[in-house]
């Protein structure tokens, strides 16, 4: 009887992951511009890693791809998703930073030989984090992850030179940040319809996440805040041309707040088990996935700003 319960669960999961391309929407943001929400989940065998915003631009002579899913599987169904829109080739595909759920269906994208571009440091960055990623992500997500590589970028960005490439009557512009939510982040901007992808500078109603520097982010924060933009995609949430600015606004807030009460802290001599039972608490209302990722983004700030 066990047995067989384990069965039926195997055949069930293979039918949920089957089917999830069949259920794999694309939107349009403006003229020529489509993404994929990821959903306000962690990445698992079920939902095949498909938790972060990916998408592309279709210009006249090709297309561009930015961040290509959080497994090889989600990254076919990005594909097929491109050619039911057209015909055209994929020319770049785009990374806006190293992390698993934006980068691990490149390997989708092999056979159209297009030009891979980065952050100038996300090739170390993937070098570092490769084993580990390898390893956690064969487990979390199953059968989905079958077929994933960890593609280097063949171009990179630096932070001193922003880089402009043209899909056909379709200039898109790359532009490199210093430290923010990692050490290589990394926007994209097309010029015709002054849309913004951020990758994940960006989170709304799901709590953003630090893995680089809170002031950095903040001071990268600010800078986005006075952008020319018509339309902005975020790393995670609802894409368009009327929410963005509420949702950087939140995501500055809850970054200020973390780091005041963290500062207050440490001007008392206080502990980083403290800051991290005591700030930012009612934040909570606010975010999605709070109880997961608040207590480490005090922790790690706390890390950062006791040395200031």
């Amino acid at each position: 009887m066990q047995k067989l319960l384990h069965i039926l669960a195997l055949l069930t999961l293979g039918l949920s992951t089957s089917s999830y391309g069949c259920n794999y929407p694309i939107k349009e943001v403006t003229s020529g511009i489509y993404y994929h929400q990821g959903l306000h989940q962690d990445a698992s065998e079920s939902n095949i890693g498909a938790i972060a915003n990916v998408g592309f631009i279709v210009g006249e002579r090709c297309v561009a791809v930015i961040d290509t899913g959080g497994s090889y599987l989600e990254g076919t169904y990005l594909r097929q998703a491109i050619k039911k829109q057209t015909d055209l080739p994929v020319c770049y595909v785009i990374n806006t930073h190293v992390h698993p759920d934006h980068t691990f269906g490149n390997a989708a994208f092999k056979d159209d030989n297009p030009e891979f571009i980065g952050h100038e440091k996300l090739p170390a960055a993937l070098a570092a984090r490769q084993s580990f990623f390898a390893k956690t992500f064969k487990e979390t997500l199953g059968k989905s992850y079958e077929g994933t590589e960890f593609i280097a970028p063949t171009l990179t960005v630096s932070t001193e030179h922003p880089l402009t490439v043209d899909l056909g009557n379709r200039p898109i512009t790359f532009t490199a940040y210093k430290t923010s939510h990692t050490d290589h982040d990394l926007t994209v901007f097309d010029n015709k319809t002054k849309t913004l992808w951020t990758g994940d500078l960006l989170f709304i109603e799901r709590i953003p996440v630090m893995d680089g520097s809170i002031n950095g982010w903040l001071t990268t924060m600010e800078q986005l805040q006075t952008l020319d933009v018509d339309y902005l995609i975020p790393g995670h949430g609802v894409a368009g041309s009327d929410k963005w600015q509420q949702g950087l606004a939140n995501q500055l807030r809850y970054f200020n707040v973390l780091r005041d009460g963290i500062r207050d802290i440490i001007a008392d001599l206080g502990t980083i088990d403290e800051a991290s039972k005591q700030v930012g608490l009612k934040e909570k209302q606010y975010w999605k996935l709070f109880e997961q990722y608040h207590r480490r983004n005090v922790t790690a700030s706390f890390v950062q700003l006791e040395w200031e």
